[in-house]
């Protein structure tokens, strides 16, 4: 089994496809009114899916491009690379194969005529509560039977989008929410509809990704709402976290890269004391660091793609990817500020937000915290007979 991340023609042709794609239809100016209007238009988002990329990894019979999941963070990288953003476009597919994967035709055919029509999947995920992230099992919303109807209730946080779309997309225990119930089902439900409320919440970063609360007051749900089967949400819900970790580090990954570019570059323009800081020390020192930080991250998402790819086991290597990666995205975004000092601190350089960006992946997805908690686990017994 060959292990290797050179990139093959294939790839190289669509990454240079995708470089030519953004030339034609993003720019600095557009990528920040992304982040002041928290959303990407329509029109950049349906291009971004005509020209094929955002069918990457969708079936075929969809209208999808079969594709490796390592050509597919490859292409999310390079997308934030380019933007030094975070580009949602990147997440969109993955979000239509939860319920491509799940739903049944009538829903899958919604999905994918509005998907290709607006660049945009027609719902958002609503799985995280104010008490229950990473701890699945103390979620309290709950789908009940109450006078022959089927009542949905409950409280979802963090749900990303939620004002700018037609669905939203929740998982909620069956029947009732004691922590000792698992059984628990997906809602597809309209957001127009009665008892539905969205409240915005105000972040600090990642800011082209609008998000906030959803309050479900009783909401009315039928059978035909239902996505998958009845009781194996937490199943759903398990079956594609590990590459959505994968592609989110990917992401930042390609954020920071564009902070390390944009450093290197500045370290020969900015001179003190008639040299460029290129020549200090601790300026070099910085971007030794940085280089060495991207790499390593590059290295663990690719081998974490490639697994997946030849059907290996990625629990143990998701949870360190995401526990190294993030922060060490993070802290390259930090220091290429530090290199622009002043100027860092300011919107004229892509820099500030990138680090933004970053950091909050250290919580989204599984915080740094519960990453050692899932490995930690597993390593003593990875040794065991060693």
């Amino acid at each position: 089994m060959a292990f290797g991340f050179t990139r093959t023609e294939e790839q190289e042709l669509l990454i240079q496809s995708l470089q030519e794609w953004y030339s034609q239809n993003v720019d600095e100016a557009k990528v920040k009114t992304f982040y002041e209007t928290h959303h990407v238009p329509d029109d950049i988002s349906a291009s971004y899916v005509a020209a094929g990329f955002g069918m990457l990894g969708l079936p075929e019979e969809l209208g999808g491009t079969p594709a490796d999941k390592l050509t597919q963070v490859m292409i999310s990288e390079e997308l934030c690379r380019l933007a030094g953003a975070n580009m949602v476009l990147g997440l969109n597919a993955l979000t239509i194969y939860d319920l491509v994967e799940f739903g049944n035709e009538e829903q899958t055919k919604m999905a994918m005529d509005y998907y290709k029509r607006t660049g945009h999947p027609p719902f958002v995920l609503g799985f995280s509560e104010p008490g229950a992230g990473s701890d699945n099992m103390n979620m309290s919303t709950v789908a009940k039977e109450v006078d022959g109807k089927i009542l949905l209730s409950g409280q979802k946080t963090w749900v990303s989008n939620g004002a700018f779309s037609d669905y939203v997309l929740v998982v909620a225990k069956d029947d009732e929410p004691a922590r000792t119930n698992n059984q628990m089902s997906w809602w597809l439900v309209p957001t127009d509809r009665e008892g539905v409320r969205f409240v915005p919440l105000e972040k600090i970063g990642n800011k082209i990704m609008q998000f906030g609360d959803l309050f479900l007051d009783d909401v009315v749900v039928t059978e035909a709402d239902r996505v998958g089967e009845k009781g194996k949400g937490f199943f759903q819900l398990m079956k594609n976290f590990e590459f959505e970790r994968v592609v989110a580090v990917a992401m930042i990954l390609g954020e920071a890269q564009a902070a390390l570019e944009d450093a290197a570059k500045y370290s020969l323009q900015r001179y003190t004391f008639e040299k460029p800081i290129a020549s200090y020390q601790l300026i070099q020192q910085k971007l030794v660091d940085m280089e060495i930080a991207v790499r390593n991250t590059r290295n663990w998402v690719y081998e974490c793609a490639w697994r997946m790819d030849n059907g290996l086991d990625v629990r143990l290597h998701t949870s360190l990817l995401k526990r190294y990666g993030a922060p060490a995205c993070w802290k390259v975004a930090d220091d290429a500020l530090q290199i622009f000092a002043g100027l860092g601190f300011t919107t004229e350089t892509r820099v500030g937000r990138i680090m933004l960006d970053c950091r909050g992946v250290r919580i989204g997805g599984g915080t740094d915290e519960i990453m050692v908690y899932i490995a930690g686990r597993m390593i003593p017994k990875l040794y065991a007979n060693a």
